[in-house]
């Protein structure tokens, strides 16, 4: 890795004797876009076409923007032929890249040069989620009368934020059984607060539950456990 630039290099068939024009061209880059989806690679073909006076040809890519963040240290196989595979992933930048081949002569003097410009594209993934605060208030009540839950909705948006207008619910599991049962649910306010209340019943535990959406992973809240006891003379 040079100055953000990715080098490789191949040998290719000995020189003509006939005389000729140099002629080099990368004649094709797929996929492009190279697209990338999170938490895996997309290999990237590059294929050159160089006449027979060319010995060696080296390929180097590297963004096209002056200002790009450090990418790290790739494999790169070179194939048979003028072909070569590189592997992006979602730590590279995205946007416009740029392709060079030089050719090279057997001397090692570069006779040709050929530029061309392809993209990268990183698919954004689900942001992560988290249920901070829940609490179901009192610890202790009386059978019948209401049961308080409180928390927040947040979105780890390059730190935690709350996350407004999702649906948050309020699911219940009494002593003695393994099932969890919905009792209530809110929609977050500004900050990703929401409340909720039900009736008390029988003493058990209460978790809230986000479900996600298209841009928010899921999340469950802690657990907190809540004893009711019966009105007695």
């Amino acid at each position: 890795m040079v100055g953000g630039a990715m080098l490789v290099s191949g040998a290719g068939a000995a020189g003509a004797t006939v005389k000729r024009d140099t002629q080099l061209v990368i004649r094709d880059i797929s996929p492009n876009p190279v697209v990338v989806k999170k938490g895996s690679e997309t290999t990237a073909y590059f294929d050159v076409g160089a006449s027979s006076d060319v010995e060696k040809v080296e390929l180097s890519v590297a963004p096209a923007s002056a200002t790009f963040r450090t990418m790290r240290t790739k494999d790169i196989k070179d194939l048979e032929g003028w072909r070569w595979a590189i592997g992006f992933n979602e730590n590279d930048y995205a946007g416009k890249w740029k392709a060079t081949a030089v050719a090279f002569d057997k001397s090692g003097k570069e006779i040709a040069k050929d530029d061309s410009f392809f993209s990268v594209e990183i698919e954004k993934g689900k942001a992560e989620t988290r249920i901070s605060r829940f609490s179901a208030d009192p610890y202790k009540v009386r059978k019948g009368k209401s049961i308080y839950f409180s928390g927040r909705l947040q979105v780890d948006d390059r730190g935690w934020e709350g996350v407004r207008g999702k649906r948050v619910n309020i699911y219940y599991q009494a002593n003695g059984s393994s099932a969890w049962k919905w009792v209530a649910s809110d929609w977050t306010s500004r900050g990703g607060k929401f409340d909720a209340r039900t009736k008390a019943y029988k003493s058990g535990t209460f978790r809230a539950v986000f479900n996600g959406d298209r841009e928010l992973d899921g999340a469950k809240s802690r657990t907190d456990y809540v004893r009711v006891y019966s009105w007695r003379r």
